[in-house]
């Protein structure tokens, strides 16, 4: 069953211990790994963690900064071409969308000093670490049962009082403990109920026909700050430490529609379910803001001139986050033999709002370069992205004063779904003269969905009102480079290619029943120039 989603508005600290505040696909969605930094990182793949030596190296490696000889000033702008393809039995559907930001701006200051410590350094930054603008639609058909069964499933059990909303006098959103995917399902006649009051029925029968047509547009950002400092000692080791400082904001739009013929649907003139036809929308807004820190911590060993070893370690990001949306349901159900007579309609949910607290992913990376001479560089990066170590923390509505506790269920599903995704990078520079260099790189990240939870084996429990969720599989990133130097001035520029895959759920697979779903890739095509001062 959909596990008890209580989402609230008012006074939060009067409402029932366990009440759910966020879920294992919500954390999934706001903590991607994405390739982001200046020109030169992505060029070579980002595969800087033994490099050094670049603004991106505060958001990696923060002992990157002791290879600095100079101090650095430098932004970028990054142009993405994106495109967004569906495909489904019925065929392929596409959207497209272009986006332009400035994704970087930094500064490294040096101080050259006498000793064994050859230098300190120490850089701040902004940096655009994940976008998640994404938008894409699709269609099934024949479907083989409806969401309205789905939600009629886990409703079973609960007293059908306990869902009616009855203006100036009860409204279950803010009154009850009950779902709210399930009272909005009632008070829309997606579920009804006829002689047993907690028994309840779905629209699909035997004999349904139906189909499923959805559209979801996803937006949004994370922004860091960093904060970092780094040391060179005699050349050999280097160390660095830095503090990350997150904003981010994530905002969804889904909207999911059936159509029926031959449903059961509830004749409201004789108080009975009959045959008919059925059609319904699911809307639903959610936005999601907060902010929060994480620490990093790294070191790069130069044995002999031309090696470069690198670690680093990024503890998670401690966020703390406010949830805020509602769902909405438009319907219409004509019976048959009713001589055109149509219920229609539309109901909503209560606004919602609510706070919650989600530890991300720790990250581990560890890299090798080889710096031949002047003219090139051959760079490996390995990391671990920890994703079934992510924890959530839910209000304790049984106390006042805001306090937290463990969300259980949530971080049980965490572990269910999703593993420890594994990213290989690799990059190259040439020096063709001293002025001029090409570059370019391969990034390849797994997937961090476990294989039950993406091959349909396991029920995905969501909370509010919208039943949708996407697992990401493999992504992959090719790029290529160019830089230029003069004196201290640099200007680098970088084409990127971007292929995620993924598959879209309706909403989770139950009963042994397939429920709609598409394969999905995500193309981008990305332009990048960074431009800098070393002094």
């Amino acid at each position: 069953m959909k596990k008890n989603a209580l989402i609230v508005i008012g006074l939060a600290a009067l409402l029932p211990a366990g009440a759910a505040a966020q879920s294992a696909v919500d954390a999934y969605n706001i903590t991607p790994t994405q390739l982001r930094g200046t020109a030169r990182f992505i060029a070579m793949g980002g595969a800087f963690t033994s490099l050094g030596g670049d603004l991106s190296s505060m958001t990696q490696n923060p002992a990157g900064l002791g290879l600095y000889r100079k101090s650095d000033i430098g932004l970028t702008f990054d142009l993405s071409f994106r495109k967004y393809n569906t495909t489904t039995d019925q065929g392929k559907y596409s959207e497209s969308k272009t986006v332009a930001k400035f994704d970087n701006i930094g500064y490294v200051g040096v101080a050259n000093l006498s000793g064994a410590m050859k230098s300190f350094s120490w850089g701040v930054s902004y940096n655009r670490i994940n976008v998640f603008d994404r938008q894409y639609s699709g269609y099934n058909m024949p479907t083989q049962t409806s969401l309205s069964n789905y939600i009629a499933s886990f409703t079973n059990g609960v007293n059908s009082d306990n869902l009616l909303f009855e203006k100036d006098k009860y409204n279950p959103y803010l009154d009850g403990n009950e779902d709210w995917l399930s009272i909005l399902a009632y008070n829309s006649m997606l579920i009804s109920n006829t002689t047993d009051n907690t028994e309840y029925t779905g629209l699909f029968q035997n004999g349904t026909e139906g189909d499923a047509l959805y559209n979801i547009k996803e937006s949004g950002f994370t922004d860091e700050y960093n904060i970092d400092f780094a040391g060179n000692i005699n050349d050999v080791v280097f160390w660095g430490l830095g503090v990350g400082i997150v904003d981010m904001e994530y905002r969804r739009e889904a909207v999911y529609s059936e159509s029926m013929a031959g449903a059961l649907v509830y004749n409201s003139s004789t108080n009975s379910l009959v045959n008919g036809n059925a059609g319904f929308s699911l809307s639903n807004l959610k936005y999601t803001r907060g902010s929060g820190a994480n620490l990093k911590f790294g070191l790069i060993v130069r044995p002999v001139e031309m090696l470069r070893l690198g670690v680093a370690i990024h503890t998670p990001t401690w966020l703390s986050l406010t949830h805020t949306g509602y769902g909405e349901i438009d319907f219409n159900y004509t019976p048959d033999n009713a001589g055109g007579k149509t219920d229609s309609g539309n109901e909503y949910t209560d606004n919602y709002d609510y706070d919650s607290r989600l530890s991300s992913p720790w990250r581990f990376m560890v890299g090798a370069s080889a710096v031949l001479g002047s003219q090139a560089i051959l760079s490996l990066d390995y990391e671990r992205v920890a994703y079934g170590d992510m924890s959530m923390k839910a209000p304790n509505y049984s106390s006042f004063g805001g306090n937290f506790v463990e969300d259980k269920l949530g971080n049980e599903d965490i572990k269910n779904y999703f593993k420890a995704s594994n990213i290989v990078r690799v990059g190259a520079e040439y020096r063709v003269t001293p002025s001029f260099s090409i570059r370019a790189g391969y990034n390849y990240q797994t997937t961090n969905v476990k294989s039950d939870a993406a091959d349909n084996k396991l029920q995905i429990y969501t909370v509010g009102t919208d039943p949708s969720y996407s697992f990401d599989k493999a992504t992959q990133n090719i790029s290529v480079g160019i830089g230029y130097r003069y004196h201290g001035w640099y200007i680098d520029a970088t084409y990127q290619h971007t292929r995620r895959e993924s598959t879209f759920h309706a909403y989770t697979p139950f009963a042994g029943l397939a429920t709609p779903q598409a394969d999905r890739v995500d193309s981008y095509n990305n332009v990048v120039i960074s431009t800098g001062f070393r002094f």
